[in-house]
């Protein structure tokens, strides 16, 4: 049987173990995060290899560890081949280097500038000039929702800037650039998962009608919003298999917006949370299984 090890414990791996196990392949997390690594084990390598017991006999890994600093010393423990690895989870991260790939592509995507601290007020000022408001900004690299925010009007931003400023202020900050965007009212949010290149599924997040009322946008599961298994349209399901396919990133959530008319892609996760089975299409663990498989025979 294939092992594979699993950078989370969290609900993907709770739903993906039964269904992959009776596919021939074998899940168990490895911790990466919240715990002490070893990094040098000295002259004595084979003295010290039992305390990396739990990092043998892997042949693959499932998708790299969302913290890349322990997630370079846990790769180098395991050296297996990851589905999804580094570099596909920081080109996923980037938002502003995926709209700006997409938009090259042909792809539509809503309108996004990148902001690169630190820069003069003026700046922002201008930036946002090709735009109506409200705008939407947000960090270029979190997750989630976090962080993201609406600006009526220019004070509005400035002040919004200026808390993202006191966080970029730190001398350790890794990414202190951020996006200002179209807000685009009343979208419906989906979230659509490619595996191995073929459109898999999708949900739509949706938050409850009192939370609507009460002037909350943001349709991220992990701040209220429900996630129902829906088909999409030929268009949309198209536009997601193309976005992995200018990412090269072989598992991806790709987050679709429409509204007016319009279809454009928003954000895209190269660590997306699996749902119930039942919410995607009937080959989606049978595509999994594949990808998995396959990328341990790069090992």
């Amino acid at each position: 049987m294939l092992r594979l090890a699993m950078a989370t414990n969290e609900e993907t791996f709770e739903r993906v173990r039964g269904s992959l196990a009776d596919r021939g392949i074998a899940v168990d997390h490895v911790q990466t995060k919240e715990r002490a690594l070893r990094v040098s084990r000295g002259g004595n390598r084979e003295a010290a290899k039992g305390a990396d017991g739990e990092f043998d006999g892997f042949d693959a890994g499932f998708v790299y560890p969302s913290r890349l600093m322990e997630g370079a010393v846990v790769d180098a423990r395991l050296s297996v081949p990851w589905v999804n690895d580094r570099e596909a989870v920081l080109t996923s991260r980037n938002k502003a280097g995926v709209l700006a790939a997409l938009d090259e592509a042909g792809l539509p995507t809503p309108r996004t500038t990148l902001v690169s601290n630190p820069v003069d007020e003026a700046v922002v000022a201008e930036a946002v000039e090709p735009f109506s408001y409200p705008v939407v900004v947000k960090p270029n690299s979190a997750t989630r929702g976090v962080g993201v925010a609406t600006a009526g009007d220019l004070d509005s931003l400035l002040g919004v800037v200026d808390y993202l400023n006191l966080v970029h202020d730190y001398r350790a900050t890794g990414d202190k650039s951020y996006l200002i965007q179209e807000f685009l009212p009343d979208a419906r949010d989906y979230r659509a998962m490619v595996v191995d290149g073929a459109y898999v599924g999708a949900v739509e997040r949706e938050l409850p009608a009192d939370a609507v009322e009460e002037g909350r946008w943001k349709h991220n599961v992990h701040r209220g919003a429900a996630a129902t298994g829906v088909d999409l349209p030929d268009r949309a399901r198209e536009l997601a298999e193309r976005t992995a396919e200018v990412l090269g990133i072989d598992y991806l959530g790709v987050d679709i917006l429409t509204t007016d008319g319009r279809l454009v892609i928003n954000e895209t996760n190269a660590r997306p949370t699996v749902d119930a089975a039942t919410k995607y299409e009937p080959d989606f663990y049978d595509r999994l299984a594949g990808l998995i498989e396959r990328t341990a025979t790069r090992g």
